[in-house]
């Protein structure tokens, strides 16, 4: 157990280098932590219902603030504030749940209780797509991913469908049916293989269609 948020916790990224992970709270703070120790590792004050992921090298991180801020932090000096901050539009009709940085760590995918998924360039900060197309009739968070090669995003759907775009172009490019009973809130890659794993009440893993 990790005990220290006063509130809800609604935000959790792992690094992608060690047994670290940061946590956020509707307590407006994020806290750092490490797994072989339940003491956390600093906290920041940051002002508003946060969401946050590392870099894919595991050296920064992002913070989402309160649906239209995005700040960076360098994770050896985040006492020092973040070295960059992105102001967003803010949401009208839906709030962030989740933010997701591309592997190739050119990219942030934003992902909301709505029927919307930004795109946002990592080092601008500029808007790049929104990927819509899919259902969110029950405003709950559900989950987006990139593919491995960062060239294709995947979000699951109320209906049960794992909907899936390319990142580049903004076009939809396929709808999956795992079979899904109910809303598809949860979708990852394995980081390492072709392989997708959607989850509703259960789960369903996806693998390529190869060649014969």
């Amino acid at each position: 157990y990790f005990p220290g948020h006063s509130k809800k916790v609604v935000t959790l990224s792992m690094s992608p280098i060690d047994d670290s992970f940061i946590s956020g709270s509707v307590d407006k703070t994020l806290r750092l932590w490490d797994l072989r120790s339940p003491n956390c590792q600093g906290m920041m004050h940051i002002g508003g219902r946060p969401v946050a992921a590392f870099d894919p090298e595991g050296l920064i991180f992002a913070a989402g603030i309160n649906s239209e801020i995005i700040k960076l932090y360098d994770l050896r000096s985040f006492d020092k504030g973040p070295f960059s901050t992105f102001e967003l539009n803010q949401e009208k009709e839906c709030d962030w749940t989740g933010l997701k940085f591309s592997p190739d760590g050119k990219n942030i995918l934003v992902s909301t209780n709505g029927s919307v998924i930004r795109l946002v360039d990592a080092f601008s900060g500029t808007p790049l797509k929104t990927f819509a197309g899919h259902i969110n009739n029950k405003g709950i968070p559900l989950e987006a991913s990139f593919s491995p090669d960062s060239q294709f995003v995947f979000s699951g759907s109320t209906d049960g469908h794992v909907h899936v775009w390319n990142a580049e172009t903004g076009y939809k490019v396929a709808v999956l049916n795992g079979d899904h009973t109910g809303p598809v809130q949860c979708i990852q890659f394995n980081p390492k293989y072709m392989m997708l794993a959607s989850a509703c009440s259960h789960m369903s893993f996806w693998l390529p269609a190869l060649d014969q």
